[in-house]
């Protein structure tokens, strides 16, 4: 165990559980709107940051760069899919998602918003929504603390088990105690720490290391390989159009002047990620020995770079990028879950509309607690796969179920809600299908489930009766401005 890794370990978990006691004590009579949605008042630096921080877990600097390492670049189609598709959300989806859910009845959760698009008093969307978010959310939790597990595993030596039960405790408790303003505030100095760990790494790694560089495979810079890898690659990019956890900061910011800039913010930051994870993968290839494990590539170089008492510190707190990487997604997850059951099933389904807020925040502490257990216990099973394919199959469905709909809610004005309804349904049901059924096509599940959302709600829409309120409404959140 290397202390001085352990010092600035333990001196970044301080100083996360600082930021959840300053809200808390700062927000104690904060009513649900402004535990679940920072009361609509980020700024730009803190939603930019904070969307691309609650993206790129721990698998940017452990998943992503291992699969360049073992593969070669014809794994960083990933990387590429990834960057459309979120530079396409912030443009597409950010602006009009803002005024539309504040036009329509202040919404603060993404199925009250559909509901409330819809002019809608049915809550199968929410309890639907709800189901997904609760399920999907706490696979994705259990891939976070998967990963700190790991990382605790291979940096301090501690067994992986208990590693993972003390970072769901921290992540729990920062969540638990200040709500989204903790949980933005968090993600922003995470995704900070997160882009300098990846700016100076493998930079430092190909001047220190360089003169020890080791041949490259054949065909290892090979971009283009096969069709389904370039197909199932850009297909990643689909997710961001339906990401819970992600687009509800957009809802959150306090103008569009703001959202203008953070959408600088948050593509700069998100293109700089992911260029310099893929480096990490080749840099790693060319400077670091044969034989080492892919998934901690970024660690070995961290630690050959920097070794000794001193340099020690730096590299804990390199290191301690991987922790915020986990951290940073685990929180929004166990959020955005939290407050999909508060507000679009307890409140209107068991409390029918009569609680308070003070019970609605409890009632989402509460869920954030059950959601963490049961992440926790999947993350702890060996049997339960890799951080890189629980993040996947997460990312899938919440993409192809909820990306159909926030895109064309936006756009057509003719939608309807029962075409919202069945479209989640669809694209979540054909995501999971291919998954089981034609997995082995090598075609991300993804695809066909976005496809098939779009194509279900398209078809459900058309051939239902238009509602003149309903384009009204939508006429009204095209003309709002603040």
């Amino acid at each position: 165990m290397n202390i001085s890794e352990l010092v600035m370990f333990v001196l970044y978990i301080l100083l996360m559980l600082a930021i959840g006691i300053h809200f808390f004590l700062r927000n104690k009579s904060a009513g649900e709107k402004d535990y679940f949605l920072g009361g609509r008042q980020l700024g730009a630096w803190v939603s930019g940051l904070s969307a691309g921080a609650s993206d790129m877990s721990a698998w940017v600097l452990m998943g992503l760069p291992a699969s360049i390492y073992a593969a070669g670049l014809g794994q960083s189609w990933i990387a590429i899919g990834l960057f459309i598709g979120y530079a396409l959300s912030w443009i597409l989806v950010a602006p009009r998602l803002r005024s539309f859910s504040v036009v329509c009845g202040d919404s603060i959760t993404i199925p009250q918003f559909l509901t409330n698009r819809f002019l809608s008093r049915n809550r199968s969307l929410q309890v639907i929504s709800a189901v997904i978010f609760l399920v999907a959310y706490t696979v994705y939790a259990a891939s976070s603390i998967k990963a700190c597990g790991t990382l605790f595993n291979t940096v301090l030596g501690v067994d992986a088990r208990p590693a993972m039960y003390f970072a769901a405790i921290i992540i729990i408790g920062y969540t638990f105690l200040g709500g989204f303003n903790a949980v933005c505030w968090t993600d922003f100095f995470q995704g900070l720490l997160m882009l300098g760990a990846l700016l100076v790494v493998p930079i430092v790694a190909l001047l220190v290391l360089g003169g020890n560089s080791q041949p490259l495979p054949a065909g290892y810079l090979k971009l283009f390989t096969t069709p389904q890898d370039v197909i199932s690659g850009l297909g990643w990019g689909l997710g961001y159009f339906g990401m819970p956890h992600i687009i509800i900061r957009y809802m959150s910011i306090k103008s569009q002047k703001e959202l203008k800039k953070a959408s600088r913010i948050g593509i700069s930051w998100n293109f700089l990620i992911l260029t310099f994870s893929v480096l990490v993968g080749v840099i790693g290839r060319r400077v670091m020995s044969d034989g080492i494990d892919g998934s901690i590539v970024f660690i070995s170089m961290v630690r050959t770079i920097f070794s000794g008492p001193v340099l020690g510190l730096i590299s804990g707190l390199l290191l301690s990028a991987i922790l915020a990487g986990a951290m940073s997604t685990a929180d929004s997850q166990l959020l955005a879950a939290s407050s999909a059951f508060a507000s679009d099933v307890y409140k209107p389904l068991i409390r029918r509309g009569n609680a308070s807020d003070r019970e609605m925040l409890w009632a989402g502490r509460w869920v954030v607690l059950a959601i963490a257990f049961v992440a926790l216990m999947i993350a702890s099973n060996p049997n339960s796969g890799t951080i890189m394919s629980l993040v996947e199959n997460a990312w899938g469905i919440f993409g192809a179920a909820f990306g159909p709909v926030i895109l064309l809610s936006l756009y057509w004005k003719k939608m309807t809600f029962a075409g919202a309804t069945a479209g989640i349904a669809a694209g979540a049901l054909v995501d999971i299908l291919w998954l089981v059924l034609l997995g082995s096509t090598g075609i991300y599940e993804i695809v066909p489930g976005f496809i098939a959302g779009c194509l279900v709600s398209a078809l459900v829409s058309k051939a239902g009766k238009s509602d003149g309120a309903v384009e009204k409404l939508f006429d009204e959140c095209l003309a709002y401005e603040d």
